[in-house]
């Protein structure tokens, strides 16, 4: 599939590519970002042109993974986003900030369109978001955008060779007044 392009009141949200680079590599200097992503540590210069001219662009075209950066309409990049493609009807949502763009809402912004589009043009019909369990960042992203969280996951989370617990939430089509793809019936219990 061809990379597509979102809008946001404050954002363009687009594909990465060779121009991106070099912006990638810095952004990801932030140890913050390599403690609780699971970005290779030390991010090195061939880590970001494996991301921005391999992993990105082959996601797109093999319908596996849908990575839009996030742009301010100068330019300037915000933050990453993706949906990884990990069963039928389920997307998996990943993120991270840069450091000076904290706390502005972007992701949180970002999160709520990728996960419209993917409803609404790819069919899914479940976002899910796991995070490492204590990333109080990622998890406050998640549920600002909607996202239920709905427990933790023991030792299923492999960082640098680490298995950690982690947090998994999930958004519905429902939670955006949107239909699913099948009729959705939720447990009584």
């Amino acid at each position: 599939m061809e990379p597509v392009t979102l809008t946001t009141d404050r954002l363009l949200l687009r594909t990465v590519g060779p121009q991106d680079t070099d912006t990638v590599y810095a952004i990801c200097q932030d140890p913050d970002i390599q403690r609780w992503t699971t970005i290779p540590s030390p991010y090195l210069p061939e880590h970001a042109r494996g991301f921005t001219e391999q992993i990105a662009p082959d996601g797109w075209a093999n319908g596996s993974m849908f990575t839009f950066g996030v742009f301010l309409p100068g330019g300037e990049l915000t933050g990453m986003l993706g949906i990884t493609m990990r069963a039928l009807g389920t997307g998996e949502i990943g993120y991270w900030a840069a450091k000076e763009h904290r706390g502005n809402g972007y992701i949180t912004e970002a999160a709520l369109a990728a996960s419209r589009w993917a409803f609404t043009r790819m069919s899914v019909d479940r976002v899910e978001w796991r995070a490492e369990v204590g990333n109080t960042a990622s998890r406050a992203v998640a549920e600002r955008a909607g996202f239920t969280v709905e427990g933790v996951l023991r030792s299923s989370l492999n960082n640098k060779g680490v298995l950690r617990d982690c947090w998994v939430g999930s958004l519905l089509p429902s939670d955006l007044g949107l239909l699913s793809t099948a009729p959705y019936v939720p447990g009584l219990g």
